[in-house]
């Protein structure tokens, strides 16, 4: 056998190896992440609803920030 077909037969069994354990690891996490249950979105607020966001300090008794 020369030193080419070495390095190809070489090669080959590098990327037989790795399909190997691709096919390995793809298959753990269908295992995995088959029994994960995912949950409900969550509800969304109603349109036109604004939340106030004070970021300036203390609020003022009519509601509104102080500035």
């Amino acid at each position: 056998m020369t030193r080419t077909e070495q390095v190809i037969e070489r090669a080959m069994a590098a990327v037989a190896a790795a399909r190997i354990q691709r096919e390995r690891d793809q298959e753990r996490r269908r295992e995995t992440f088959g029994r994960i249950q995912l949950s409900p979105p969550l509800p969304l607020p109603k349109r036109g609803l604004q939340l106030s966001l004070h970021l300036n300090g203390r609020v003022q008794r009519g509601g509104t920030p102080n500035g």
